[in-house]
């Protein structure tokens, strides 16, 4: 089967809407999908709607962003969450509301730069202040000539040290794990290759990562390379966590991996699917 659990929507920062984006999977030949918008679980009503009428299983999913050591930002994919958990649900009100606060602030840095309007231009792609990310100013950074596009945008913006900058405080990673189980959903570390991470460091996070309650990590990701497929499904086996499997899709042109295009996991792991 060809599964994919981790990609986004109009609901936080794809370029798709849910429904849209379902169609796309269907298309591709995805059998088995999870939406995993960032801090928000809007969209999974209507991709529900078009994944019964595409003949897709739909898994409930969010990407929760959270800190590490106070001081490492890292992602959490919730799988197969309950969309009205009370735990779960305030917790990411909480950071939407957060995001809100910290636009604005970009906003002005960017201003202070030469660039007025950042704040209004990143809402015309995200439609809510409490979705907006640095995809959303990265998008209307490129639209506006301001760089190449939206990958090159983050060769002079948005990151620490350059305009548009703004540090933030996420919730703690033990929350988000907590959020997710008290919701009846699996914890997955999304996509560890991206975060730098000398092998002794990502043993030590991987471990009190599985300590706090999670239960796989994305072994299979968008943002790997063959030789991290490798890394991460031996540091999987030797933590005693599940795999996993996404694309991180955000849309076409901007996603470095299709829905679905990944390949196949490597010998000797656990999918994080094979219990359901």
């Amino acid at each position: 089967m060809n599964i994919d659990l981790h990609c986004h929507s109009r609901a936080s920062d794809g370029l798709l809407s849910p429904a849209a984006l379902v169609g796309l999977a269907a298309a591709r030949g995805v059998d088995v999908l999870a939406l995993t918008d960032h801090d928000d679980l809007s969209g999974l009503e209507e991709a529900a709607r078009a994944a019964d009428e595409h003949g897709i299983r739909l898994i409930n999913g969010v990407e929760i962003s959270s800190v590490w050591r106070d001081e490492l930002s890292v992602h959490v994919v919730g799988l197969g969450v309950s969309t009205d958990d009370v735990e779960l649900c305030g917790g990411l009100e909480r950071i939407r509301h957060s995001r809100a606060a910290r636009a604005e602030r970009m906003a002005d840095s960017l201003a202070k730069a030469g660039i007025p309007g950042a704040l209004e231009g990143a809402l015309t792609y995200a439609g809510n202040a409490s979705l907006l990310s640095r995809t959303h100013f990265a998008r209307f950074l490129s639209d506006n000539g301001y760089a190449r596009d939206t990958r090159s945008v983050f060769n002079h913006f948005l990151v620490p040290g350059k305009p548009g900058y703004v540090e933030h405080q996420w919730a703690l990673l033990e929350d988000a794990v907590k959020w997710i189980r008290s919701s009846g959903g699996t914890a997955v570390l999304a996509h560890p290759g991206r975060y730098g991470l000398p092998r002794a460091t990502m043993r030590e996070l991987l471990g009190e990562f599985r300590d706090m309650g999670g239960e796989a990590v994305e072994v299979l990701s968008g943002s790997h390379s063959p030789e991290q497929f490798r890394e991460f499904a031996m540091l999987a086996k030797e933590f005693g966590l599940t795999a996993s499997r996404g694309s991180d899709f955000h849309g076409p042109g901007e996603s470095r991996t299709e829905l679905g295009a990944l390949p196949l996991m490597p010998p000797g792991v656990t999918p994080v699917w094979q219990s359901w």
